[in-house]
């Protein structure tokens, strides 16, 4: 699913809401994530998991190519870790899966 298709479900499921509504609130959501992993922060969702940032130190690498040695610079990169519910769902029979799919492509549709 990309974001222009999570704004589509998201306007079908609440039909209250205009299309640029549901846009603006999808947005506000990701930027705050965002925002707070870049300032370092922990985003937890309850049932569906936790954003955090780790990080990597500098190390020494090799390049695949050349065979040289490689100085790699430290950095700071995002994670995610799925809650239990979320891991238990996506380990269900697929059945439920498929269906669930089909019904998301039916909202987008119509």
């Amino acid at each position: 699913m990309i974001k222009s298709e999570l704004v589509s479900l998201v306007a079908a499921r609440n039909p209250h809401l205009y299309h640029a509504d549901a846009e603006k609130i999808v947005d506000a959501v990701l930027e705050e994530i965002a925002a707070t992993l870049a300032d370092g922060g922990r985003v937890e969702l309850r049932g569906f998991g936790v954003f955090s940032v780790r990080n990597r130190p500098s190390r020494s690498a090799r390049n695949p190519r050349t065979g040289g040695a490689v100085f790699v610079e430290e950095k700071w990169v995002p994670f995610f870790r799925t809650s239990r519910e979320l891991n238990g769902r996506l380990n269900q029979a697929g059945e439920t899966d498929s269906r669930t799919a089909a019904a998301n492509k039916a909202i987008l549709r119509s």
